[in-house]
């Protein structure tokens, strides 16, 4: 345990040890901003309605793009630099270097989530919506982003390359987020069991997290992101010994 909080903390102070993770929250929050009150994309005051659906709307779309900038440095950048070498000879199992690692860019990401609080206290000074869904929201939010992160962690660890690293994650997290679609349903008419695009359906990051954030937190949802994230994150785990072991 030890061994897993002086990763968190050495990962979680190495973000805001350079000016790139507050570019990044000022680019989190101008775009939450404009997701909420813009005339082109929420149109809160046009609305009429108090309410934070369309930051939640366009939550997953953002997480597609940002999560991957977190996690993409996470162990790409320790194998380009070598330091992985380094970090393989002090006495911590790989899980307790994964989960710190994991449990440090989720925080990150959890305050940047955080600082979008100001949006709910402006929208219950014009309005009364309803509290008990935008908190589930921001639940769900969470574990939306511990998904991403998860998957974002894992990808970078097969690979030295950062921009590799980005952009498989990006690739993955839009199919994992998009697998309910339509579109993407259509590619598995007329040769796959309808059991098997109605199962593809069902990992729909875009399907659990609207659920949770009308208010429903239902265990299912929840449990499928909890899920995910673990096994993700004993993937992660192996696919590091195995690099140590090569």
């Amino acid at each position: 345990m030890g061994g897993m909080l002086a990763v968190f903390k050495r990962e979680l102070g190495g973000y805001f040890a350079t000016p790139v993770a507050y570019v990044f929250i000022v680019i989190f929050l101008v775009l939450a901003g404009v997701f909420t009150f813009g005339d082109e994309y929420g149109r809160l005051f046009g609305r009429g309605q108090a309410d934070l659906r369309p930051l939640f709307t366009f939550l997953p779309w953002l997480y597609v793009f940002l999560a991957p900038a977190i996690t993409m440095r996470l162990w790409a950048e320790e194998r380009r630099s070598g330091t992985i070498e380094m970090l393989s000879t002090l006495p911590i199992p790989a899980w307790a270097a994964v989960v710190g690692k994991f449990l440090a860019a989720w925080a990150f990401l959890g305050v940047a989530l955080v600082l979008t609080v100001p949006i709910w206290l402006t929208v219950n000074y014009l309005g009364e919506p309803d509290n008990g869904a935008i908190l589930a929201g921001y639940i769900g939010g969470l574990l939306m982003a511990g998904a991403y992160l998860a998957i974002g962690a894992c990808v970078s660890a097969l690979t030295k390359s950062q921009v590799i690293a980005f952009v498989l994650t990006v690739v993955v997290c839009f199919l994992f987020m998009t697998s309910a679609y339509p579109f993407v349903q259509s590619l598995f008419e007329g040769w796959a069991p309808h059991g098997v695009s109605e199962m593809i359906a069902r990992f729909s990051f875009m399907t659990r997290f609207e659920a949770i954030s009308k208010g429903v937190l239902a265990p299912r949802d929840v449990l499928f992101f909890v899920s995910l994230i673990g096994i993700l994150l004993a993937a992660n785990a192996i696919i590091v010994d195995l690099r140590k072991a090569a």
